[in-house]
C-alpha cells in the first residue's frame, strides 16, 4: 500500500494573484473626498468686492507729467534735479497741484529700494493735493529674478 498525498504538488502551489485589492484605495479616496468637502468651503470664503479691470496699456509721456525717481539710496529726484529734502518735494507737488488740468504724478521707485523711501513719496504727493499717481515699471519679458 502506498501513500497517496492529500494534494498533488501541482495544486499546492499558489499560483499568483491577478486582482487588485481595491479596498486600500477607496479608503484612500474616501478620506481625500472628505477632507476636501471640509476645506474647501473655508479657502474660498472672501469678502465679496468689486475689483476694478485694468489693461495693460503702455503709458503716454506727456510734457506736463512729472517724474519722480526714487534710487537704491532712497534720494529723490524730481524729473532729474536731485529734491534735497521732503518739504522741498512737497513745496513743488503743491505748486503743480493747482495747475489746471493738474499733471499726473509718475513714480520710478529702484528695483532695490525700500518701499519706505517709495511710501513717503506717495504720502507727500496726497498731501500736496494730486489726484493721479502712477507707478513706472518695465515689462516683465520672462527675466523676473
Amino acid at each position: 500500500m502506498g501513500m497517496t498525498s492529500t494534494g498533488s504538488s501541482v495544486e499546492s502551489e499558489e499560483k499568483p494573484m491577478s486582482e487588485i485589492n481595491t479596498t486600500p484605495l477607496v479608503d484612500v479616496m474616501l478620506v481625500l473626498l472628505i477632507i476636501f468637502l471640509i476645506t474647501i468651503p473655508v479657502i474660498t470664503q472672501s469678502v465679496k468686492v468689486d475689483l476694478p479691470k485694468a489693461a495693460n496699456i503702455p503709458t503716454q509721456t506727456k510734457p506736463e507729467n512729472i517724474n519722480i525717481a526714487v534710487d537704491k539710496d532712497g534720494n529723490v529726484y524730481w524729473n532729474t534735479m536731485l529734491v534735497p529734502t521732503q518739504d522741498a518735494l512737497l513745496d513743488r507737488i503743491k505748486q503743480v497741484a493747482v495747475m489746471d488740468p493738474q499733471p499726473e504724478v509718475h513714480v520710478r521707485g529702484d528695483r532695490h529700494t525700500k518701499y519706505e523711501a517709495v511710501g513717503r513719496v506717495i504720502v507727500i504727493c496726497q498731501r500736496g493735493g494730486i489726484q493721479k499717481v502712477g507707478f513706472i515699471t518695465e515689462p516683465d519679458r520672462g527675466l523676473a529674478r
